[in-house]
């Protein structure tokens, strides 16, 4: 069976920074949502799932069976696409009503986060990629998660948790700017996105966090909630900025070919347009809601991009085993 084997082959060389095709898709999926496309979003999250269930099983077979494989590969920042895309799942199925199941993939995504992070932070250097700000990604997509439940079962602790995880995500990518080198804005793969991705899922950790309160769950007094609007607008207006500027720097220098790091450009693409649709509606501002459905189709279309990118990556490198 040399097409098997083969396979296999292929996917035990399947680097951490796959984990982001999973953290795509779970985005492209909640952005889908708040447009309204519910049919096609909910074809990108079975799609999310599957793929989530694929990588989960590979996650604990290298733990159990191949564990110097498995700490070699925890110790690089692309690890971490595992917690970000287990609470952007989650988030996606609490906003589908399946709370429990949710709160599942919160307890997993809580499980890794401490051992992937102290084992990633560890071994930074300098001039590092875009995938240092994962540590900020993986934070930020706990508070989404823990602030979309609060709201849904009307839990103020978890509101707090996620507060705190909010401001703790910001101070991880002020740790982690200085180690980002700035010249993978021209030379980057695809994974130097992040820089941008990391600020907007903040941005909407802010608007989740403003969005959980209400009259039946008062969390927040008129300064706190002064405070949290205005960090969250700032943040809003930073990931759309920083949008433009790595857009510019992929029109100046282009780079066609396919990488797996590409599934972190297409991260940031989906997490903007989430971030700037949710926060259309809670900062109260309706004029983003057009530049945010824009935003939207543009993902799907890099998602798709990708996608048959990797399909033909993946032939060619099957077909060469053969």
């Amino acid at each position: 069976m040399p097409g098997i084997s083969g396979l296999r082959a292929w996917w035990r060389e399947r680097p951490p920074a796959a984990g982001a095709a999973v953290l795509a898709t779970g985005i492209v999926s909640v952005a889908l949502h708040l447009t309204g496309d519910e049919t096609l979003s909910l074809v990108f999250l079975w799609l999310g799932c599957l793929a989530w269930l694929a990588l989960a099983a590979d996650f604990c077979a290298r733990l159990v069976w191949r564990r110097q494989r498995w700490l070699a590969d925890a110790g690089t920042p692309g690890s971490l696409t595992a917690v970000a895309a287990t609470a952007v799942l989650g988030t996606r199925l609490s906003l589908l009503g399946r709370q429990t199941l949710a709160e599942e993939f919160l307890a997993v995504a809580v499980l890794l986060w401490p051992v992937l992070l102290y084992l990633v932070v560890r071994r930074w250097e300098r001039r590092m990629p875009g995938a240092v700000f994962l540590c900020c990604v993986a934070t930020e997509g706990l508070a989404v998660l823990a602030a979309t439940l609060a709201a849904a079962e009307v839990v103020a602790w978890l509101a707090h948790a996620a507060l705190v995880l909010f401001w703790l995500g910001l101070v991880l990518y002020c740790v982690a700017l200085p180690r980002f080198d700035p010249r993978q804005l021209w030379q980057g793969a695809g994974d130097h996105w992040i820089a941008g991705g990391a600020l907007a899922i903040s941005a909407l950790a802010g608007v989740k966090l403003l969005a959980a309160d209400s009259a039946r769950l008062y969390l927040w007094n008129d300064d706190d909630e002064g405070v949290l609007r205005a960090m969250t607008a700032a943040l809003l207006v930073l990931c759309l900025a920083g949008y433009l500027v790595l857009l510019v720097a992929e029109v100046a220098r282009p780079r066609p070919a396919y990488d797996v790091r590409r599934w972190a450009t297409v991260f940031p693409l989906g997490m903007t347009a989430a971030a700037v649709l949710s926060g259309a509606a809670v900062l109260d501002v309706p004029w983003l809601r057009g530049p945010g459905r824009v935003l939207v189709w543009v993902a799907v279309a890099a998602w798709l991009a990708v996608a048959v990118g990797g399909v033909l990556d993946a032939r060619a490198g099957l077909r060469a085993r053969r």
